[in-house]
């Protein structure tokens, strides 16, 4: 059993510099990516307590499924190129969006969520076989502090897919 999550940490970088360690301990030895992303939701949600957090992995050429998470519920499946999360598979690209109301074809599966931050997580090949998709209740809630450490967060991830 994993030792219980410790951050004691003021700034959001600073958050971060103690959680990627503590994610990387809990998820090194695993080999399964399920339950690495599994970990890693729940790690993230623990320390930042966003309104979301969690996966969609990808199911075919075209679709997005969904994958562990921490929240409320979410949609099961997203189309290459759709919303917030089709739109980062389909670029590989860290999409950071301050307010969803305003992204072009954001797919509203909650309400609540006002802002949204997805990044992209490859194979050791470097195919996408996974988006981290982190929503918050609040506006701007995310920035390149966030995509920094998020993307080495979904390098870790790398190491359990081949």
């Amino acid at each position: 059993m994993a030792e219980e999550l410790i951050i004691t940490a003021t700034t959001k970088a600073e958050q971060y510099a103690q959680l990627l360690p503590q994610i990387q301990s809990v998820i090194a030895d695993e080999p399964d990516p399920i339950a690495n992303m599994a970990n890693t939701a729940a790690m993230l949600h623990q320390a930042f307590r966003w309104w979301w957090v969690g996966f969609y992995r990808v199911a075919d050429a075209h679709t997005l499924v969904l994958g562990p998470f921490q929240g409320p519920l979410a949609c099961t499946r997203i189309r290459k190129g759709r919303g917030v999360c089709g739109t980062a598979w389909q670029e590989d690209q860290t999409q950071v969006v301050p307010d969803v109301d305003q992204f072009p074809g954001h797919i509203a599966c909650s309400s609540a969520s006002r802002s949204e931050i997805v990044v992209p997580v490859h194979d050791t090949h470097g195919t996408v076989v996974a988006v981290l998709d982190i929503d918050s209740d609040q506006l701007n809630a995310f920035d390149e502090t966030d995509r920094h450490w998020l993307e080495q967060i979904a390098q870790l991830l790398r190491h359990g897919h081949s």
